[in-house]
């Protein structure tokens, strides 16, 4: 097939016609350009497009000189001939910024706190947040929200930050997200302050609930790495899109993350949506129970080679 009709091809046009008199006048015939011809054959005909009985195909160089249909001309004159090696350049958007920023500089003093948060036990580490003001959150806060459940327990949960409830309370998760989060957990044979720990990424609220900021997260991971390191989970639950980019340093889509089995310090995470979205967007709870389920696979198994 030459380039020609392989154009008009994608175009839609699998053969061209163009017309010419009969000798001795009478009605125009209809032609059949040998390139077009072979277009409109190599395949299966198309929808609304039939060949024509008793037209033989006619040779360019056996007709007279005729005009191009104007379909076939505005064909032509859409698709201009590329050059042969013509360069090809691919387009790649910009990386997106890193949601937490680099470590701090060894010697600093970001370093040397959080290298004093890393030997803390579980009283001087309930202190320490209850008493930071590492980032501007202190001056709004109500109440810090260190985590609440088991600190021996075998499933961590970690959220993204309290809310308004939350700050009120100085707990994770209450309200009816809460008790949502509280019925899934049930389902799991699981319990707040029982077989689990909550916890969230930020111990203090964002004024107006807004999305925290990269810095505040900076100042704020230090006590979850602690919390995690003093609990040794067998499975994390990651809950929400912030909480799950934050954790597994990524901007990839929480409908991406899910589904599958990610890591943090060596832990399994599991990624699953947030009760409060689940209580606006119910058609995903189905989905949520797949990612618990997947969830407890994870945890059976890390119990199996324990």
């Amino acid at each position: 097939m030459s380039r020609r009709a392989q154009f008009l091809e994608v175009l839609g046009i699998p053969a061209e016609w163009v017309l010419r008199q009969r000798d001795g006048g009478g009605e125009p015939q209809a032609i059949v350009l040998p390139e077009a011809a072979e277009a409109a054959t190599a395949d299966e005909p198309r929808s609304g497009v039939s060949a024509v009985p008793n037209v033989p195909a006619v040779s360019i160089a056996e007709s007279r000189p005729v005009a191009e249909a104007p379909v076939a001309a505005a064909a032509r004159a859409a698709v201009p001939t590329p050059p042969a090696e013509a360069p090809v350049t691919i387009a790649r958007a910009p990386a997106m910024p890193s949601l937490v920023p680099a470590g701090p500089e060894p010697g600093s003093a970001q370093a040397d706190r959080e290298s004093a948060i890393a030997t803390m036990d579980w009283p001087a580490l309930e202190a320490a947040v209850a008493g930071c003001t590492a980032c501007g959150l202190c001056q709004s806060r109500t109440n810090t929200v260190f985590g609440v459940g088991d600190r021996q327990a075998e499933w961590m949960l970690v959220g993204e930050a309290p809310g308004e409830n939350e700050d009120v309370q100085g707990e994770p998760f209450v309200g009816q997200a809460g008790k949502l989060l509280d019925n899934m957990l049930g389902s799991l044979g699981l319990a707040r302050g029982r077989n689990v720990f909550i916890a969230n990424v930020l111990k203090c609220r964002p004024p107006g609930n807004r999305n925290p900021e990269p810095d505040e997260v900076a100042q704020c991971e230090p006590f979850l790495r602690r919390q995690i390191a003093l609990l040794k989970p067998r499975v994390i639950v990651v809950l929400g899109r912030f909480a799950a980019q934050s954790l597994l340093r990524t901007t990839t889509p929480i409908g991406k993350l899910r589904g599958t089995v990610h890591t943090y310090e060596g832990i399994p995470v599991v990624v699953t949506y947030h009760p409060a979205y689940l209580l606006r967007t119910l058609t995903d709870k189905a989905r949520a129970w797949e990612d618990l389920c997947l969830a407890r696979e994870v945890h059976d198994r890390a119990g199996a080679g324990a």
